[in-house]
Parts: C-alpha cells; sequence; structure tokens
C-alpha cells in the first residue's frame, strides 16, 4: 500500500485498518521484547560456562564437553532432573531481565499521542 497525502486519509480515520495499527504495533513490540529477552538468557547461560571455563574457548568447550557426557550417560531419572533444573533456572533468569527490562515491556511512544490533530 503506498502512503497516501494526508487529504486522502481524513475520510478514512475510523476505518478498520486504523483500529487493527495499535494492537498490532503492541504485538509486534512484545514479539520482540520475548525474542531478545530469550536471547539475552541464552546469553547469560554462554556466559556462565564461559566463566566456568575460566573465559576461554577452551575450556568453554571442555565444560560443555563434561556436561553433554554426563547427560548421555544419565538415566531415565537423572534427564528428566536435568531438564526440570534447566527450566526452572531458564525461567528463574528470564524472570530476572524481565523485571529488570520492564521499561521495555510496552512501546516508548504510546503515550506520545498522535501527531495528527487535524
Amino acid at each position: 500500500m503506498a502512503a497516501q497525502p494526508l487529504e486522502a486519509r481524513k475520510g478514512t480515520i475510523g476505518s478498520a485498518e486504523d483500529r487493527l495499527r495499535l494492537p498490532l504495533y503492541i504485538c509486534l513490540h512484545l514479539a520482540g521484547f520475548v525474542c531478545s529477552t530469550m536471547v539475552l538468557t541464552w546469553g547469560l547461560f554462554v556466559l556462565f560456562f564461559m566463566a566456568l571455563g575460566g573465559f576461554s574457548l577452551d575450556g568453554l568447550m571442555h565444560q560443555i564437553h563434561n556436561l553433554s557426557s554426563r547427560y548421555v550417560a544419565a538415566d531415565r531419572e537423572r534427564i528428566q532432573s536435568f531438564k526440570q533444573i534447566v527450566a526452572v533456572a531458564h525461567l528463574l533468569v528470564a524472570g530476572g531481565l524481565i523485571v529488570l527490562r520492564r521499561h521495555r515491556i510496552l512501546p516508548a511512544d504510546l503515550n506520545k499521542g498522535s501527531t495528527d490533530h487535524g
């Protein structure tokens, strides 16, 4: 859809397209917030393993190998316990990040209003 001049759009202010614009904008912003929080959470897990490995790539790979070899050798109950620990840790880290980034949940320019005063 090409951009229309303001004069051509004045009659469509209450249209369905205009009513959907704000909820879609908020949903897109929230999707971006959730995705960026997820990436930050994964990054903190990598940072944790980097710290365990002495902040070197060799140490990181050694820690990941140690974790994966224990996971492969574990029985069913131990694997289930490991999955629960990872899920709880992920939820705690994500929850902490959401609390720290709570000012980013809603778009910053949401309260500015419309610049169209016509």
